[in-house]
């Protein structure tokens, strides 16, 4: 192959598409008080070629918090969506789950959370929707049993800000996370970062002390497990969509592995790889 081709090949991005517009294949359900997947009164569904997290089959939402989970995890990515808010919220939500979902990155397997678990250990990139007055930022940071820090600082807080735009009504809005083992993640909207922080770990408790492992409804093994890994480095995980009460649709969700043979003699070389794992090489 002449050296130009081999460069053009080895530049091309290969994005896996996780969402094949068809259906749900290669993602795990997994909601609170429901054995793995089952799809409790169709929540999770595929109507036009759009991925939809709806509750139109619910009388009341009564604590269903829900993610799916895509089979493979990543350590080094960048995964890229594109999301939209409808509707209205479902009775019985909570009041700060209106315009409220997210999609949580390094998290623990479907099959590992417990019975009633409401949330996954991960990094939350917190989706809001504007209320049609004031600020609401969206690719906010939230933390279920993990910490991160910024400018060399541990966070204390279990929710941190961005500073992106506002985005009211039923618009589509772009985003991704640039997440880099356990050194650094990075939140977009479009291509302008919003949020940045660094040293992800498994640590701080669940939410807060008013709102421990039990408080999530940890079984005591697996609040156990998670506690004995306290402020150790959380490097890899699965990508998974929150279900938390209010009607969200996807239109694409894609990953740009950065972790690959980085041997440029070899014929999956990819210049763009950041990690090295030269057992993934192939030759001729």
């Amino acid at each position: 192959m002449p050296a130009v081709m081999a460069q053009s090949k080895a530049d091309k991005e290969e994005w896996i598409q996780l969402f094949n517009g068809k259906d749900l294949r290669d993602w795990d359900i997994k909601i609170a008080g429901l054995p793995l997947n089952d799809n409790y009164k169709n929540t999770f569904r595929v109507e036009n070629g759009v991925l939809r997290i709806a509750y139109d089959q619910y009388k009341t939402f009564d604590g269903k918090y829900g993610h799916m989970y895509y089979k493979t995890p990543f350590s080094y990515y960048i995964v890229r969506f594109t999301y939209r808010f409808v509707g209205n919220q479902t009775p019985g939500g909570d009041a700060w789950n209106v315009r409220n979902s997210g999609v949580m990155v390094h998290s623990q397997s479907a099959k590992s959370l417990s019975l009633g678990q409401t949330f996954p250990v991960s990094l939350e990139l917190q989706l809001l929707g504007g209320l049609g007055k004031g600020e609401r930022h969206t690719a906010n940071l939230c933390t279920p049993g993990t910490q991160v820090y910024m400018h060399g600082k541990l966070q204390a807080e279990h929710c941190i800000d961005s500073d992106s735009k506002t985005y009211d009504g039923d618009q589509w809005v772009t985003s991704s996370a640039i997440v880099l083992g356990d050194s650094m993640v990075h939140h977009l909207i479009g291509k302008d970062t919003v949020l940045t922080y660094e040293k992800t770990q498994v640590g701080g408790g669940f939410v807060s002390a008013d709102h421990d492992w039990n408080a999530g409804h940890f079984s005591s093994e697996a609040a156990n497990y998670w506690a004995s890994r306290a402020n150790t480095p959380l490097s890899e995980g699965y990508i998974a969509l929150q279900a938390e009460s209010h009607p969200i649709d996807f239109r694409v969700v894609e990953v740009l592995n950065l972790k690959g043979c980085m041997d440029p003699k070899a014929l999956n070389y990819k210049s763009y790889f950041i990690k090295s794992d030269n057992t993934q090489c192939t030759y001729k």
